[in-house]
């Protein structure tokens, strides 16, 4: 799985999770995805789904160490592949179908939502406050 944050003027997009994606309704997250090709190569194809942005929109940043993530209620496991983005255009943004809200936080206020689990830990792989 792919977990992708976009970086512009200091603040990270949290995309709200809507009520039609199979879990984690409602919850916040960064731009993810199951890994179907490459890491790299998901993780743009992600971002380009979800927020209409490609290309010379996108700067990669940081790329992190996996992440095992384990949710015992749900009884599966993932490893997420972290990713950093710049992007220059907040503006181009337009969100689909998967989530419902989007918001521009603070790194540090990333306790302040109900994420996705190891979201914090997995923002921590690709962005040094």
């Amino acid at each position: 799985m792919v977990t992708c944050f976009l970086e512009s003027d200091g603040e990270i997009l949290l995309l709200r999770r809507s009520g039609q994606v199979g879990s984690y309704q409602g919850r916040w997250a960064g731009v993810s995805g199951y890994i179907e090709t490459t890491a790299d190569e998901q993780a743009l194809t992600e971002i380009e789904e979800e927020t209409s942005l490609a290309g010379e929109d996108l700067k990669l940043i940081r790329k992190g160490r996996p992440l095992v993530v384990k949710d015992d209620k749900l009884g599966v496991k993932w490893v997420v592949h972290p990713y950093l983005f710049h992007i220059k255009d907040r503006d181009k943004i337009k969100i689909d179908w998967e989530h419902k809200e989007a918001r521009w936080i603070q790194p540090r206020d990333i306790d302040n939502f109900e994420t996705v689990p190891k979201l914090k830990e997995t923002l921590a792989r690709v962005y040094k406050s």
